[in-house]
């Protein structure tokens, strides 16, 4: 099948991917109403276009946080990437790096950022979810940090485990909670078992999460030696200082929807934010990204880098956040998509479909440059 948009992508990815990993990836919470929710914010935001505008082609170029980069978006941080293609996350790495845009590699991913780093240039980015107890998450920055790794966004908005029903139906989690159900399902993926499970099995090891504590990694088959480690179930302001204090390099702190927290993020010393309802996965009654972004502008914007994410398929859902004031974009479930279709190539396909996109979408509003979006 070629590849020339999101939905195209999502049926390669759908077909090519057992249910469990592709239900992970495209769906939300409970009723699942923040996805149409989200979806009907852009469709319903409209922009007006301005005509003999175009003396020259668009430029893309952005700087963010200090860096230059080709585009005004990213690949987000997501979780499990290596299930979805082998060596998921360095494919991801590497194609964000000879596109010219960020990389932001996740805690929960199934190669641990050593490997990613040591596989591209260009340090990527690192997101992090805060472990209880907190000294487990600060040798991790540590480790981090030590790698040459200079920006950090910090994930605030998963207080407790979302209510993902089809999880539980699926059996998807690590370790694997195997029934007849997915059993049957994977032997309809034989494919995907030849071309992602086989070759880490061949290395000698199943996936896990390569950045958690040797004695934490639950594998597909069983729990760590040390049982579980979770998400820190009081994380607070306080303990966010304490990370500012330890991280020397840019702080982000992604998962902020209103306008007080975005405050907050200031006045702790955060260099960004990232406006984000977790890609509509997480809280079913969030309100949208594109909804809360002007209140977000008017309280913070000049006094840090704000990006934005969840929900983004096309180019033009890209302009729009832009358009309310973002200064970068994060994708995830495009990526992603485009990542079990055809790996490396698969996503710099989706790179240079959004890219396309996002070009014509100026071009009809009579953008020259991505600052004239924001005007």
């Amino acid at each position: 099948m070629q590849i020339l948009n999101f939905d195209l992508a999502r049926a390669c990815a759908q077909r090519r991917l057992p249910r469990g990993v592709f239900e992970y990836i495209d769906r939300g919470t409970e009723d699942e109403t923040a996805i149409l929710a989200t979806r009907h914010a852009f469709d319903a935001h409209r922009i007006m276009p301005r005509v003999l505008r175009n003396e020259a082609p668009p430029d893309t170029r952005v700087t963010i946080l200090g860096e230059n980069w080709n585009q005004p978006f990213m690949v987000a941080p997501t979780a499990c990437a290596g299930l979805v293609h082998y060596n998921g996350e360095i494919e991801l790495a590497r194609a964000a790096e000879r596109f010219g845009i960020p990389f932001c590699a996740a805690t929960e991913a199934i190669t641990d950022i050593s490997g990613i780093a040591h596989s591209v240039r260009r340090r990527p980015w690192f997101q992090l979810y805060v472990w209880e107890p907190l000294e487990y998450s600060l040798e991790l920055l540590d480790h981090v940090r030590a790698l040459g790794v200079t920006t950090l966004l910090v994930t605030v908005d998963t207080p407790v485990a979302p209510n993902r029903e089809y999880n539980i139906r699926n059996g998807f989690d690590i370790p694997f909670r195997f029934s007849m159900r997915n059993i049957l399902d994977l032997a309809r993926h034989c494919g995907w078992v030849a071309r992602v499970m086989l070759p880490y099995i061949r290395r000698g090891r199943l996936p896990d999460f390569a950045n958690y504590p040797p004695a934490f990694r639950a594998t597909l088959l069983g729990p760590g030696a040390a049982g579980s480690l979770t998400h820190h179930p009081r994380l607070s302001w306080d303990i966010l200082r304490q990370l500012r204090e330890k991280w020397p390099g840019h702080f982000v702190i992604k998962g902020i929807l209103h306008p007080d927290d975005a405050r907050m993020a200031v006045d702790m010393g955060a260099e960004g934010i990232v406006v984000s309802s977790h890609g509509a996965r997480n809280f079913d009654s969030a309100m949208t990204v594109l909804d809360a972004l002007p209140a977000i502008v008017q309280t913070v914007g000049g006094r840090l880098t704000i990006l934005a994410d969840s929900g983004v398929r096309r180019g033009s859902d890209i302009f729009k956040l832009l358009a309310q004031g973002a200064q970068g974009v994060l994708t995830g479930r495009a990526m992603l998509y485009g990542l079990a279709c055809d790996g490396q190539h698969g996503a710099t396909r989706m790179m240079q479909i959004l890219a396309g996109e996002l070009t014509t979408t100026m071009r009809f509003a009579g953008c020259r440059t991505v600052d004239d979006i924001r005007t």
